[in-house]
């Protein structure tokens, strides 16, 4: 009982602090985790990240949003897209035999830490004001479809994926982005999480409160720390997060084989 404690603890806080500073899945920092050091299947440990994701996520987003740092609207509109075509890239994938990129998240985590670091997020929410709706809602569906396919394709990277694309090509504010993400998130790892649990069962309980209760500790630290935080400390904290979890994810991956 105490190896499931400290396991979910560390799983738990790892992919609290990833959700609440950047808005990513904590599928990405969980299942590796679960897998390793409690040997658990596969299919159950995606199905616990997912459920822990859903209030990590929900917490986040209040967070954000009592903030003022999150574009309710145009999220909602990237979220339909992404779910469609979430479902059409994985069938997709189904056709096409070993299409897998597991190291794909990993790799654009920490890639992705490396640019907040390095090129700071500086855009302003004045600036973010200024691009017309009508744009605004072309572009929100356009990345939806981008971002769906390419996780639906190759299973991986949606939180990082929506938090390039909101910030690089929407030209979202760093808050505004990580809580717009946030809030698409809530959905996806609801979605997912029934899916999994309805396919193949509930999974450990134990294991499970233990991971959504520290996971939702942790999110609520990082993204209330977040939203007080200089736009210029939080893309350092930002990066350094990411780039710390790449890193441990690979460490975790590289003890499996």
């Amino acid at each position: 009982m105490l190896e499931k404690i400290i396991v979910c603890l560390f799983a738990g806080m790892g992919a609290g602090l990833g959700t609440g500073f950047a808005g990513m899945s904590a599928a990405a920092m969980i299942s590796p985790i679960l897998i390793t050091f409690l040997g658990m299947e596969a299919y159950e440990a995606v199905g616990i990240a997912l459920a822990s994701d859903v209030l990590a996520s929900a917490v986040s987003a209040y967070t954000y949003g009592r903030n003022k740092n999150l574009d309710v609207k145009n999220g909602l509109v990237m979220m339909g897209f992404v779910l469609l075509f979430t479902t059409i890239g994985s069938y997709l994938a189904s056709l096409v035999p070993n299409t897998t990129m597991g190291s794909f998240s990993v790799f654009m985590t920490m890639m992705l830490g490396v640019k907040f670091i390095i090129k700071p997020v500086m855009t302003t929410k004045e600036a973010m004001e200024a691009v017309s709706p009508k744009k605004r809602l072309a572009q929100s569906m356009l990345s939806g479809i981008l971002i769906g396919s390419i996780c639906g394709f190759i299973g991986a990277g949606g939180g990082m994926m929506m938090l390039l694309v909101l910030t690089s090509v929407l030209g979202y504010e760093l808050k505004c982005a990580v809580g717009t993400s946030v809030f698409i998130m809530t959905f996806t790892a609801f979605t997912g999480a029934v899916s999994h649990f309805a396919i193949g069962g509930m999974p450990d309980i134990t294991i499970l409160v233990l991971c959504v209760v520290f996971t939702l500790l942790w999110a609520r630290i990082a993204a209330r720390f977040a939203n007080k935080a200089s736009t210029k400390t939080l893309n350092r904290a930002t990066g350094c997060i990411l780039v710390i979890l790449g890193i441990v994810v690979l460490g975790v991956n590289f003890l499996q084989k």
